[in-house]
């Protein structure tokens, strides 16, 4: 049976924290809040910390800031080593407040994988006036993928359209087992 592979999302309720982007050790938010979602392995200068923008519950999953950057829980980044060794990073960040240990989690592959056909997909155009995006992905609704393009792959960003983390079921399930709070799962 072929692995089936979800689009793991924040579970954003009232109530809990909201995290701001990831700064530098001088408190300086860092020059480029997305390259956590490059989908490719990066170097970090110094250690990292992460603001608490609204206080509220800590949640072993959550994504942080305009570069919607995922940050877990030791126990969570435990269950990425153990199943997906090759395809994540994990960079340790401090959150004021929180003794716990909490991780950047960055998944170092990118996998032209969506299935435009079967997903809603919009696409930037020449009137829109930005020549340099004409043809990208504008938008990506109910996603699909194709999974024999993922190969052995159990965590990773989809090219075209890297806000979306994909995750193989036995992440999705190992992640359920241990009730992970703040992971949501949309079947892609």
């Amino acid at each position: 049976m072929p692995t089936r592979f979800f689009d793991l999302a924040e579970n954003v309720q009232a109530g809990n924290w909201y995290l701001g982007d990831p700064e530098d050790e001088r408190g300086q938010e860092v020059e480029d809040p997305w390259l956590f979602r490059a989908g490719r392995s990066i170097q970090v200068a110094g250690p990292l910390k992460i603001p608490i923008d609204e206080p509220g519950k800590a949640l072993d999953f959550s994504t942080a800031g305009v570069g919607v950057t995922p940050v877990v829980h030791v126990r969570v980044a435990e269950l990425f080593t153990e199943l997906a060794p090759n395809d994540v990073q994990l960079i340790p960040v401090h959150i004021q407040g929180y003794p716990d240990q909490y991780l950047i989690l960055v998944a170092t592959k990118l996998i032209r994988c969506i299935d435009d056909a079967a997903s809603k997909v919009q696409r930037w155009k020449p009137e829109d006036g930005l020549p340099k995006k004409v043809g990208q992905y504008y938008a990506v609704d109910d996603m699909r993928i194709d999974p024999r393009k993922v190969g052995n792959t159990k965590a990773f960003r989809t090219e075209g359209w890297d806000i979306a983390l994909i995750v193989s079921e036995d992440i999705k399930q190992a992640l359920e087992r241990v009730k992970a709070t703040g992971v949501k799962f949309t079947p892609v």
